[in-house]
């Protein structure tokens, strides 16, 4: 129950820093750009609902447990056949891709900016989950698939950008 009550109160606080702060400055610009920021928007939070929350209700209670360490050998749980690695190789890869997709739709990226915005969204992720949650731990495998997701929305991104062009004329 706790938990439920967390995480509407963590998409409240989304939805009200939406309202008053996002919405606000994008509805000036033009349709394409408030529609691709928006979902960016939602994007962004729904990842958070996967990874982080509940964040806020969590907040005060960061420091009350261990902070697991860092585990920084790749793949080091699908060597040693534990848990579900593969299904969490797979989705880590999937949960990222529209950010590599929709990041250079909200601001024009090349590759590497691309891996790099990508890369410190995902460590950002890896390193405040073990404080949010004290049964969670950072992961370098993590940070490696999230990365390559990030790559693979990116090129999906590349293939598909004479029809995005044409989509988005249609909104101008």
């Amino acid at each position: 129950m706790r938990n439920s009550l967390g995480i509407t109160i963590d998409f409240a606080v989304l939805a009200i820093l939406y309202a008053t702060v996002f919405f606000n400055k994008w509805k000036t610009s033009n349709k394409a750009k408030f529609v691709v920021n928006t979902l960016m928007y939602i994007y962004i939070s729904l990842v958070l609902f996967v990874t982080l929350m509940p964040i806020v209700v969590s907040l005060p209670f960061i420091f009350n447990h261990p902070y697991h360490s860092v585990n920084l050998i790749p793949f080091d749980d699908y060597f040693s056949g534990r848990g579900d690695a593969v299904r969490q190789i797979i989705l880590n890869v999937i949960m990222m891709m529209p950010f590599g997709f929709l990041l250079p739709l909200v601001k024009k990226q090349n590759l590497l900016s691309c891996l790099f915005w990508t890369s410190l969204f995902s460590l950002g992720i890896e390193l405040t989950q073990p404080l949010i949650n004290g049964f969670r731990a950072a992961d370098i495998t993590d940070l490696i698939t999230n990365v390559t997701g990030g790559l693979l929305g990116y090129l999906l991104y590349i293939v598909f950008k004479p029809l995005i062009k044409k989509i988005i004329s249609h909104f101008e």
